[in-house]
Parts: C-alpha cells; structure tokens; sequence
C-alpha cells in the first residue's frame, strides 16, 4: 500500500524481535528519527498466531502464553527507542500478526525508510532473519536500511552510482543519509571491464566511465551544496567486490536495485551476504 497522494512520508519503522541485531537496529533509527524529527514505528511480526490456536496464558500462571510474550517483546523494543530518542520523540508500537516481511512492508508503507537487524545473513544461523533481509531488499515500499553495526561517526557514506534508471534515485539517498549523518560522500562507479570496446553515439547514449561519475558528483553537488563530494573510479567485472572493498572503511554503503522482476538482483544480494558496514538500499 502507497502513502495517499500529497502525504509526506516522515515515519522511521524498524523492525524489533528482541534480538541483538535488533536491538542494534532500533539503536540507530532511534538516533536516526531524533536528528531528523521524525516519528518511530517499532514494528513486531507476531508469527505465532500462524500455527498455533493456544496464545493465550497458562491457567493459574500469571505473564504467560505466546500473545503476552510478544506483547512484552514490542513493549521492549518500544522502551528501548525512547530512552534513545528525545522525550518528545512519537514512538509508536505495532503488533501485527504474520511472517515478517509481509508485516514489515505493510507497517512501513508510509514510511520514510524501513530499517532491520542484519542477522542471519551469510551465517548459518537465523537464515530466517537472512532471508527476510533479501526479500525486503527486492520489495521494501521505501528505502531498506539493513544495519551491521553502530554508527561511526567520522566515516563516510560510499554510494554506487551506474547509468540505470534508478541511478537518480540511490544519488539523492545517499546524500540524504549523509547530511542526516553529518558526514562526507563517496561516489563510486564501477565500469564493467569491457566498456571500453563499446561504442555509443547520439545525443541520448548513456554515459559511461569518468564522464558518467563527473555528471554524479556535479549532481550531489547541486542537491546539497555544502555537503562534502568524492568521486572514485573502478573497472571490474565486479560491482559487488569493488563497492565493498570501497566501503571497507565507511559508516554506511548506499545502492540501488535493478531487478525488474522485483528481486534484490545480484550486486545487492551479494553485498548483503559480505557487507561489514550498513548498507542502505533505495527504492
């Protein structure tokens, strides 16, 4: 479900099982929400209401049962945001039952970014926090933020940026979430190996190379003037190692995805599995 027409989206939503990773994730939207003003959504996926009838408490035991535990799982992600955000900040919880990604991109259809714990992803445990990851990569209404670890202040955000039509789009995000970090921004655009052999005419051929990360920077130059603007250019057939070798040393990665099929595609798919750092995926 899309936001009704003319209405802003400003809610931050995060995702919260009482994990580390999620605990980690609320950290820093909480952190996030309070810089930018916004709202906070904490958002619990009840699944068990998917295979058992028997939620409420035990009989002669106070606390119990499945509904209570979610209840205080969502009551703990909310606390944990307040103490977090200012003591005006609006956070909000909400409870839905069902698998978590279907939960998750209702909850945030109206919202600015989505953001999750990265657990399970490349590891052999939690593959079903993994898994939601990569789907909502793929079919997050907003733009997915998927985070590793704290903030690092000082750090730059690193964004990918390639001719596609969604190129535009991962521009402005990543200099959106650097100036809502306070930091600089790294370009940085991959050319395939072979780019070179190809030979493009007309006024309408896309760019390519030195020409096409100029246009870049010049573009994150004119969105925020006093933001601080680099430009790195690789040849690779690599995307996927060239931007993480890129973002080995930065606060947060930013890039598109290219699937038309709705899928996270390869490049996001295998950053997600080796990233070290945040990463943001936009929309």
């Amino acid at each position: 479900m899309a936001p009704a027409a003319g209405h802003e989206r400003t809610a931050v939503a995060v995702g919260y099982d009482g994990s580390e990773a999620a605990q980690l994730a609320v950290r820093w939207a909480a952190g996030y929400a309070a810089a930018g003003k916004s709202r906070l959504r904490v958002i619990h996926a009840w699944v068990w209401p998917l295979f058992t009838r028997n939620l409420g408490p035990v009989k002669g035991i106070a606390g119990s049962g499945l509904r209570h535990s979610a209840e205080a799982i969502l009551a703990e992600g909310v606390e944990l945001a307040r103490s977090i955000a200012d003591a005006s900040a609006d956070v909000e919880g909400v409870m839905e039952a069902g698998l978590p990604a279907p939960v998750l991109r209702a909850a945030a259809a109206d919202a600015r970014v989505l953001v999750v714990g990265s657990r399970g992803i490349g590891g052999v445990l939690g593959q079903l926090a993994g898994s939601v990851c990569l789907e909502l990569a793929g079919s997050s209404p907003c733009p997915l933020m998927v985070i590793w670890r704290p903030r690092t202040p000082g750090r730059p955000v690193v964004a990918g940026v390639d001719a596609s039509a969604r190129g535009p789009a991962t521009l402005a995000g990543a200099v959106r979430l650097a100036e809502a970090l306070g930091t600089s921004l790294q370009l940085v655009h991959v050319g395939q190996a072979d780019a070179g052999n190809r030979e493009e005419h007309g006024r309408h051929s896309p760019l390519h190379g030195q020409e096409l990360l100029d246009h870049a920077l010049e573009a994150a130059r004119k969105l925020a003037p006093g933001l601080t603007v680099s430009g790195s250019l690789k040849d690779s057939h690599s995307v996927a190692r060239e931007l993480l070798a890129a973002a080995s040393g930065a606060d947060a990665l930013v890039l598109g995805t290219h699937n038309r099929e709705g899928g996270p595609g390869n490049t996001v798919s295998a950053v997600l599995h080796k990233a070290r750092c945040n990463v943001l995926i936009t929309r």
